[in-house]
């Protein structure tokens, strides 16, 4: 049996141009190399699988390389190089912290670092996972991380920067690290595909790729995995089928079914995914995830934002021509209650099922909620599109006049999901109850546009009608002393002024402090110059508080006590007690 080497280590870059998504840090490198300004120490943070360590051991073969490249590349040559390669380099010491964490594998690191390299320019030191080390031992670095001698250099690698004190933090030079992109991904699995003459779908390194989760690392143990089950052949199908993925096709034909409301068809595909073995919480949030790169697939501008394949991204690009948009927003909105509430669902299937069904019936419900007001004389008529009956004459629709509209400034409390009922008014004059199930935020969307086209009636700037709509307003505030200032306050029309002559500063004051009081007088009187003339009325009379004289006598005090609390008189009778004389 040969000796297989996995992808991760036999793939594994040597240069900072192969490592894949870390062009940012690759290039700060080089032009601290260039500008010879390299720190002491390096922190190397980022999620697991992107390059920290990858990066970290490049940087310390640049460091003591014989033969620099003109773009500050190791040259792999030397026999600095080739010692570090074979892990036979007495100059560069890589630490695994998560197994020697305690202070006294510290101590013995920097017992190492008081003698000069043998060979070569300096000494280097890799730490990796460098935040599993104990408090003593971060304390037992601190001080030869500030002040190591010139010949030594530290690169640390964590993936959890959040629990390396800040003491540490100072000290080092950070570097983070981002999630490998998937486009980066596909093209670095093709490559490799290319070096060991395998061929692969696009579509399916796409799989890989996302499964990964931005970890390369991550993708190449899944690589290897699909080429031994698919014998240097990788389909879409396999990676699917050993992945355990759901299939794309199974919701581009949900969606298709719900578009035609064939609910059998939606139930049906639901079951034969439930056989598959996939878990409702995973296919929920996989629809919900569909429903969005269609929504994405609208716009062209958009459309980079599918992390897919060219084949699935036309297919997408395909659906969305046929969506509405508001099937797509309902959707998505109901996809999102079944997900937060699947937990607490006690029969889980049926949960999801009422999801599905209620977003391949979504379309009807639109059409039985479009609705047109139109205020006249005080009623609404409400004209609903024409719903398909038995009846080949067109039906006309008859609702009962509406309540006339409450002021502005109260709305009427929107109810969560309401039921929409008309009567149809046939050509025979039989009468058909219609019933439309409906959802929260149609209902809300139709309530505003029924607030948007309300028309407010506009009055006369008349005295008369200004004394009307100075009591409305007055009613409104809560407030009890500003309601009792508006209701003593005197006021004349002098258009385009208000005189309103107050008694007091302080009522003044008052007044202007409600601000929503002129909007809402020119609003209702459809002018756009009101102006408030205010006037403090001198002959006012002050009213003196009177002077209230304590008592000092016994007798007095004890009187007045009683008049406060008629239980001290009991008091005094239960003890018998006498008030003191003087």
């Amino acid at each position: 049996m040969s000796n297989f080497v996995v992808s991760a280590r036999k793939y594994r870059p040597m240069r900072f141009d192969e490592v894949v998504g870390q062009e940012h840090i690759s290039q700060t490198l080089k032009n601290a190399f260039k500008n010879n300004h390299l720190a002491h120490a390096f922190l190397f943070c980022g999620p697991r699988g992107v390059g920290k360590t990858t990066s970290a051991r490049i940087l310390a073969k640049v460091l003591n390389c014989e033969n620099v490249t003109e773009d500050y590349e190791p040259c792999n040559q030397c026999n600095s190089c080739e010692s570090f390669n074979g892990n036979a380099s007495f100059n560069i010491t890589e630490l695994d912290a998560a197994s020697n964490n305690s202070v006294e594998h510290i101590r013995a690191l920097i017992e190492q670092v008081r003698f000069q390299p043998q060979k070569g320019r300096f000494k280097i030191y890799i730490i990796d996972e460098v935040h599993m080390l104990s408090q003593q031992a971060f304390n037992a670095f601190l001080k030869t991380l500030e002040e190591p001698p010139p010949y030594a250099k530290f690169i640390l690698a964590t993936t959890e920067k959040h629990k390396i004190i800040p003491t540490i933090l100072s000290r080092c030079q950070i570097f983070d690290f981002k999630r490998i992109s998937i486009p980066s991904m596909v093209g670095h699995l093709q490559n490799i595909c290319k070096e060991e003459n395998i061929q692969a779908e696009p579509d399916a390194l796409h799989i890989i790729a996302q499964k990964a989760d931005g970890a390369l690392r991550d993708s190449l143990s899944i690589f290897d995995r699909i080429v031994s089950f698919s014998n240097d052949k990788i389909t879409y199908s396999d990676v699917i089928e050993n992945l355990n993925v759901l299939d794309y096709d199974y919701y581009f034909k949900l969606l298709d079914a719900m578009f035609s409301e064939d609910v059998s068809s939606v139930l049906l595909t639901f079951d034969k995914i439930l056989r598959k073995g996939f878990d409702p919480s995973v296919f929920i949030n996989g629809l919900a995830e569909h429903i969005r790169n269609i929504l994405v697939g609208k716009d062209a501008k958009t459309l980079e934002l599918l992390e897919v394949g060219e084949a699935l991204k036309n297919q997408y690009t395909q659906q969305a021509r046929i969506a509405p948009m508001s099937f797509l927003l309902a959707a998505l909105n109901i996809g999102n209650d079944c997900d937060i509430n699947y937990k607490m669902a006690r029969n889980k299937r049926l949960h999801v099922e009422m999801a599905l069904i209620k977003m391949t019936y979504l379309s009807r419900a639109t059409k039985a909620v479009t609705q047109h007001v139109v205020v006249s004389s005080g009623a609404v008529e409400k004209k609903i599109e024409p719903i398909k009956t038995e009846k080949t004459a067109s039906p006309t629709i008859q609702t009962k006049p509406a309540p006339t509209p409450e002021p502005v400034n109260n709305p009427p409390k929107a109810v969560p999901t309401p039921t929409i009922q008309s009567k149809v008014q046939l050509s025979n004059n039989e009468t058909v109850k219609l019933k439309a199930f409906s959802i929260e935020a149609m209902e809300a969307e139709v309530a505003k546009e029924e607030q948007k086209e309300a028309i407010t009636e506009k009055l006369a700037f008349t005295q008369e009608n200004l004394t009307t709509l100075w009591n409305e307003f007055t009613e409104t505030l809560e407030l009890q002393s500003a309601k009792s200032i508006f209701k003593t306050a005197k006021y004349v029309l002098e258009a385009p002024n208000i005189k309103i002559k107050v008694s007091t500063s302080f009522a003044q004051s008052t007044m202007q402090q409600v601000k929503e009081f002129l909007p809402f007088l020119k609003e209702r009187f459809s002018r756009k110059e009101i102006f408030f003339k205010f006037e403090v009325d001198a002959g006012a009379i002050k009213v003196e508080k009177p002077k209230i004289t304590k008592p000092t006598k016994p007798g007095d005090i004890y009187r007045v006590m009683q008049g406060q609390n008629p239980l001290i008189r009991d008091l005094i009778l239960k003890f018998s007690l006498k008030p003191e004389q003087r």
